[in-house]
């Protein structure tokens, strides 16, 4: 099991203080040299150092908590690149990677990623046994690495999510939080995927034993409170992470880019937080530059 933790999330963020999580990884990775086709989870068990400096640098930015290079370390994605027997490897360095970052510091957090799978339970390629055992084997990994929590993101299939979340909940003694992500339709409503709106997907979660649930990716930081708001209506007294988007995506000579500032993603925090949020982050396109100016904008919460 993971070493015992001064501090919980869910105490904190329940007293009232707001988190702040980092930022985008992929980036960083990208820069330090991985290869097209390299499998960018196993970075940690051959580049720990460049991991480790990821979350070093969105602590220095502001960070409350920071998350793992696991967002595609299950067994069943790591199948496709002749891994999946190191999946508890992977995972147990990549925790021990973003927990030497935080040094001794007992109020910062590792909140290790966990995506989803890339199979779908609707097309049977997969059991619902075969993910939760998966789920089971990454979560205990990363407890034994040093994780404070477990963050089951980028979810769209509320089955899925539920089988990660007890899976989790079974097998380690981690804080639990699920996000999904959403789309607009043309109607202005928000839906994953798989169709599942942001009420359902909250009821899901917490069903299943999520300590917080809420959204990431997807969408910018100016259309996440719609989705927090709707969660908040929902559930009163659930607890909320949303980890936004630089902006959607514009394609510039060939590759996305993700065009919110930081002093943009930074202006639209009051409303997030309005909405219902209770921590707040980063996902695709943002830097340390925009986890430091969400910083100041949360400290400036309230006061103004």
């Amino acid at each position: 099991m993971g070493e015992c933790f001064l501090s919980r999330i869910t105490d904190l963020l329940r007293g009232g203080r707001i988190l702040v999580s980092d930022g985008a990884w992929g980036t960083f990775l990208h820069k330090s040299g991985i290869a097209p086709g390299e499998c960018p989870d196993e970075w940690s068990v051959s580049h720990p150092d460049i991991v480790t400096d990821i979350a070093a640098r969105y602590l220095a930015a502001g960070a409350d908590m920071v998350q793992t290079n696991t967002f595609g370390a299950n067994r069943l994605k790591l199948a496709s690149f002749g891994l999946a027997g190191r999946a508890a490897e992977i995972n147990e360095a990549a925790a021990r990677a973003s927990r030497a970052a935080l040094g001794g510091m007992p109020d910062k957090f590792v909140i290790a990623s966990i995506g989803p799978t890339g199979k779908m339970l609707i097309t049977e390629e997969v059991t619902e046994e075969e993910m939760y055992d998966a789920f089971a084997e990454q979560a205990a990994a990363l407890e034994r690495g040093g994780a404070s929590a477990v963050c089951i993101e980028t979810m769209t299939d509320v089955s899925e999510a539920a089988a990660a979340i007890r899976a989790a909940r079974e097998n380690t003694s981690l804080e639990i939080i699920a996000t999904f992500t959403f789309d607009r339709t043309l109607q202005g409503t928000y839906r994953t995927m798989m169709g599942v709106s942001p009420e359902r997907a909250a009821a899901a979660a917490l069903e299943a034993g999520a300590d917080i649930t809420g959204a990431n990716c997807g969408n910018g930081m100016d259309r996440m409170a719609d989705i927090a708001r709707e969660m908040r209506n929902a559930f009163p007294d659930a607890l909320l992470l949303v980890q936004a988007n630089a902006g959607l995506p514009v394609n510039v000579d060939g590759r996305d880019v993700y065009p919110q500032t930081p002093g943009v993603m930074a202006s639209h925090i009051h409303k997030l937080l309005d909405a219902g949020a209770n921590a707040v982050g980063g996902c695709c396109g943002t830097t340390p530059a925009h986890i430091a100016a969400i910083k100041a904008a949360v400290d400036l919460y309230g006061t103004i």
